[in-house]
């Protein structure tokens, strides 16, 4: 992200400037494209490494490069309590150890499209998961998504009891990396009201990187036996799909409404395909194919919204939903209005660096499907 980026202003915001929509749309195409070969290259890295040391090796390189990021940011620590604290382990233990453990030895069974598609469940998982933690229900085209997206998986895992080719240990473990996914997004979501998110992010991969510090010493030898290519591999899944990716997506999410840069996630699954097929020589069978198209559908069903009916008295103005009352809604406490005591500086810009005035995040939201 370029040095002079401004603080990030509430999702949904217009772009700042007359440059900010063409370099939003930018940052979202970065994003899609970054997350999207992130399969592909776990995929052509899996072979040499394995997925312990896999992970081990992205995350310290990703921890590495949001940590520079954060010095040249230049903004204030946050200092976490120890209930935050509690809940950054949680996300970082999830969502990043255990989900990359999982999609790495996935990967060494499953092609990357499949995997991708597979993996694309957990938005609706999050939306589930918020219904039951966070109170926010269970709107009718959510149910109908979730159920339709299951569906899809289990088309995808019956294929595996047919010719074979589709592998139901991989299948079993894309929905774990899915169902961690979920949790440590759910984790992080109380803490980003009060933390920047960069530092969130940065914390929970460096916790990641903790746990998987046991893989060390076989890291150390792969690499020492990995060609330059198979290392530089390594190093783009750190760089690329973990640090930069982050950054674009903060980047876009600032400039455009949530709505819309969700719709673009939709891009990473076929994407993940094209990239198969040009580097790898892969397409997911058949099976594979229909249910991830199944899976994609329920995602996209789940995210649709209740429509009220207009009011039938001239003059009336209908009440506008309440906040976080939809799948893809915020939570309600994500739009506390700013008091005049704490209200910003003539000429300077809000952003989820500042706790006392942050909407959203990137990873608060469900389209953020890290791969």
């Amino acid at each position: 992200m370029p040095a002079t980026t401004p603080p990030l202003s509430p999702a949904g915001s217009a772009g700042h400037g007359p440059a900010g929509p063409g370099l939003a749309l930018g940052a979202a195409a970065v994003t899609v494209v970054a997350w999207a070969s992130a399969f592909v290259a776990i995929r052509r890295v899996g072979e040499t490494f394995s997925p312990g040391p896999l992970a081990l090796g992205r995350l310290l390189v990703g921890a590495g490069a949001l940590g520079l990021l954060l010095l040249l940011r230049n903004r204030s620590w946050v200092r976490p309590t120890r209930r935050e604290w509690a809940l950054l382990t949680l996300c970082g233990l999830t969502w990043f150890a255990i989900y990359n453990l999982a999609l790495n030895t996935a990967e060494r069974s499953l092609d990357a499209g499949t995997t991708s598609m597979l993996v694309n469940i957990g938005p609706v998982l999050i939306a589930l998961g918020a219904g039951v933690l966070l109170g926010e229900g269970f709107p009718r085209w959510l149910l109908i998504g979730a159920a339709v997206s299951m569906g899809g998986v289990v088309i995808i895992g019956m294929g595996s009891t047919g010719d074979g080719a589709v592998d139901g240990g991989g299948v079993l473990l894309c929905v774990v990396a899915a169902i961690t996914y979920a949790i440590g997004a759910l984790a992080q979501k109380p803490v980003l009201h009060r933390l920047p998110a960069l530092q969130v992010t940065w914390l929970a991969c460096a916790i990641g990187a903790v746990a998987c510090l046991p893989f060390a010493p076989g890291l150390v030898g792969e690499v020492g036996r990995a060609t330059p290519a198979e290392i530089g591999g390594l190093l783009y899944l750190g760089l690329v799909p973990t640090a930069l990716a982050f950054s674009t997506w903060a980047y876009a999410l600032a400039r455009m409404s949530a709505g819309r840069l969700g719709v673009t996630t939709y891009l990473v699954p076929p994407l993940t395909i094209l990239g198969g097929v040009l580097l790898l020589d892969e397409v997911p069978p058949p099976p594979a194919l229909f249910g991830g198209v199944l899976c994609l559908l329920g995602v996209a069903l789940s995210r649709r919204r209740e429509h009220r009916p207009r009011p039938s008295t001239p003059g009336a103005v209908a009440t506008p939903p309440p906040a976080g009352s939809g799948a893809d809604a915020p939570p309600a406490e994500s739009h506390r209005s700013v008091t005049p005591t704490r209200r910003a500086p003539h000429g300077s810009t809000s952003g989820p660096d500042r706790p006392s005035e942050q909407t959203s995040s990137p990873e608060l939201s469900p389209r953020n499907p890290l791969p």
